[in-house]
Order: C-alpha cells, then structure tokens, then sequence
C-alpha cells in the first residue's frame, strides 16, 4: 500500500529511534526535562524568536499562540480556508473566546491587503478588538509569495496588529523558495511549527516568540492538557529531525512533481504542478464517484474531501511514485 493521505503518517526511521531511546529525560511540568529545553532553545535559535514552548500537535501550537496573543471578545483576521480558522476544530472561539474573521484567499493563499485593512475593526464599543493577523506558510502546498508576507505584516504593523504565522510546513517552503527559515519568521511575532508533518516525527510542534508571549501561551498549554512529563522522548526526535530531515524535503518535492507529471494529459484530470509536497487533483464528475475506494483498493492512499489530495513524504521513495502513477493512470 502506498500511503499519500498526509505527510503526518510516517513511521519514525532506525536513527529517529535510537536517538528517541537514549534521549536524557526529566519533568518537562517542572521545566527540568533537558532534551525539551534543548529542542526548545535550538528552534528559537534557529528562527530569531526569543523563546519557544514545546507542545503535542500542531493546533494546540496555534491555539496557544492565538490565546496568547488574543483576550476574551478580541479577533483575529485569517483566511476563509486557513488551517487555524477551517481545519481546527473551532478551537480558538470555543476555547479562547476569540472571534475569527475569516477572508477570501486568492488561489495563492493570499488575503487582499486591502481587505485586511477594510476587516480592521474601529475602536468602538460595537466591535470586538483586532487584534491579530494570522497567515500560514505553505498553504495548500503552495509557498506565500515572499513579497505579499512583507506587504501584509507591515500593514499589520502599522495599524498595531501582531502577527503570527502558521508554519507547520514552514521547513517545506524554506526549502522550496531557497529563503531560510529564519528569514520567513522573522516577519511574525510568533511562529507554529509542526515536526510530524514533513519531518517525520512521530508527534509534536514547537510555537516560538517572545519571552513574554511563550509565557502567557506556557499557561494556556496547561489549560488544554498540552503539560507533558518525560516529553524528551518526544524532543529527542525532533532534533534529529533538525539535524537530517530538512534538506531532505527536496526529495519529496521532486516526488510530488514526478507525481503530477504523470497524471497530466488524463482526460476529466486537472492539476497544476505542486511547488512542495501536495498534489490536488480535481475530476470530472464521472471520474469522481467512489475514487478514493477505488484507488484503495488499487493500492494508493489518498484523500478526497473537496478534491484528490496526494502528499508526498520521508516513507514514499521515487519507486512508489512510478508505482501510484501507473495505478493512477489505470483509474483514472
């Protein structure tokens, strides 16, 4: 079976283990587990933040950094089909009380800056407070063009908005544009970043900022049960991570471009050419009907919400690529 659901189902490889297995360990409650502090200070680093929290997935990440940033009756500006807002579970209204307002994105994930500034609540009592504007990098598998994020943090800036930044395939776009991380986050105020998508952990994200703001999300992390204890098992993969599955992304780049090449010219097949590691795939309406049953049956895992989404990843090689493009051509 070759597994294309998301770059979330990977196993972690011989090397991820055995650094997982001689991880030093404490009480990450108690602030004293020492591959956590490790993990913690090098991604800070390595993203010019101050400081970072360590947190089990990637939305307890971004609702951490959301209540941090928002109080009670306060909003942030998102897009209508951004993971924080969409994909989340709600979590932000439901558990922080915070009220998104949700823009059209264009078919490049970005939001019209001057629907960021319309969207921008006046200080009346009949309005909840704007306080944030929160992007996300990749989105859809698509980069955010480098130019549009300098344009819409400004203006966030200049009208006393903070910043943050979804990035829980931020190592993906890095890779993908030749634009280092570091460079990316340091627009935002705070930045989410996700180990067990294209890094291949098997759980955990990382929210990075100021030493105030990781403070304030260190007490909403204990709010939503997110206080691990002897999480260095958990950190230790995550380093390893750093240290041999970034460059690497390339690879699952050049799979999913392999991918979407082949599925061109199929008749009722429409794509674009992926710029990371996410195919979409939208069919006629006679090709759509029980497709994602058929492709499972054939051998080839994928999802089909709104249209056929193939990811590529660590455990997918260039062989079981060719493989699902032969299985793809036959169904399709």
């Amino acid at each position: 079976m070759i597994d294309l659901r998301s770059d979330t189902v990977t196993k972690p490889t011989a090397a991820m283990r055995a650094a997982m297995a001689a991880a030093e360990l404490g009480d990450d409650v108690f602030g004293d587990d020492p591959t956590v502090n490790a993990l913690q200070q090098r991604i800070a680093d390595l993203l010019g933040k101050e400081a970072a929290l360590f947190t089990p997935t990637g939305t307890q990440s971004n609702l951490c950094g959301l209540m941090a940033h928002c109080a009670r009756g306060e909003e942030y500006i998102v897009g209508q089909m951004a993971h924080t807002y969409r994909w989340e579970g709600g979590g932000a209204a439901v558990l922080g009380s915070i009220q998104p307002q949700p823009l059209h994105q264009a078919a490049d994930g970005t939001m019209a800056l001057a629907e960021i500034e319309a969207a921008i609540k006046p200080d009346d009592a009949h309005f909840a407070i704007t306080r944030l504007l929160a992007l996300e990098n990749t989105w859809g598998g698509k980069v955010l063009p480098a130019a549009y994020v300098e344009q819409a943090t400004a203006l966030a800036r200049r009208r006393g908005l903070a910043t943050h930044l979804d990035g829980a395939r931020l190592f993906n776009a890095a890779v993908a544009s030749g634009v280092p991380a570091l460079q990316i986050a340091q627009h935002f105020d705070s930045v989410s970043v996700c180990f067990s998508k294209g890094l291949g952990t098997p759980a955990g994200s990382a929210l990075v900022g100021s030493k105030a703001l990781i403070a304030r999300a260190h007490r909403v992390r204990k709010m939503l049960g997110g206080g691990m204890r002897q999480a260095g098992v958990l950190a230790a993969a995550a380093l390893h991570a750093l240290d041999h599955h970034v460059e690497r992304l390339a690879e699952d780049h050049a799979n999913a471009k392999l991918l979407a090449e082949g599925l061109q010219g199929l008749p009722g097949v429409t794509l674009e050419m992926p710029q990371t590691n996410i195919v979409f795939v939208d069919l006629a309406p006679e090709k759509a009907a029980g497709v994602v049953d058929r492709l499972r049956a054939a051998g080839v895992l994928c999802t089909g919400l709104y249209k056929l989404r193939f990811v590529t990843h660590l455990d997918v090689s260039r062989a079981d690529i060719e493989r699902a493009v032969q299985v793809l051509r036959a169904t399709l």
